[in-house]
């Protein structure tokens, strides 16, 4: 059996991030940010500021109606580029 080193700062599931941003629903839409979530968080807290990659500040929100709300297409482009994605077909 072969034995798995672990790191100093084992990755567990509050801090598991599998692309370099994270989504938010805010103001109408999904919305895609590189801020950090509070510490213990796996989002970001109803009315909390959050810059976005499309480059907005919004406010946060949460429910489970938020996460139903249309992806914006500048944080939806940036979050593709980032996750090394090719652009989505007829995206503009």
């Amino acid at each position: 059996m072969l034995a798995v080193a672990r790191s100093p700062q084992e990755v567990t599931m509050s801090n598991y991030q599998p692309h370099p941003f994270h989504w938010v629903p805010a103001e109408g839409q999904r919305h895609a940010s590189t801020d950090e979530r509070p510490s213990g968080s796996s989002i970001y807290p109803d009315g909390i500021e959050v810059t976005t990659l499309c480059e907005q500040t919004v406010m946060a929100s949460t429910g489970e109606m938020a996460w139903l709300w249309p992806t914006c297409p500048g944080c939806n482009a940036a979050a593709r580029a980032r996750a090394g994605l090719p652009p989505m077909a007829g995206a503009r």
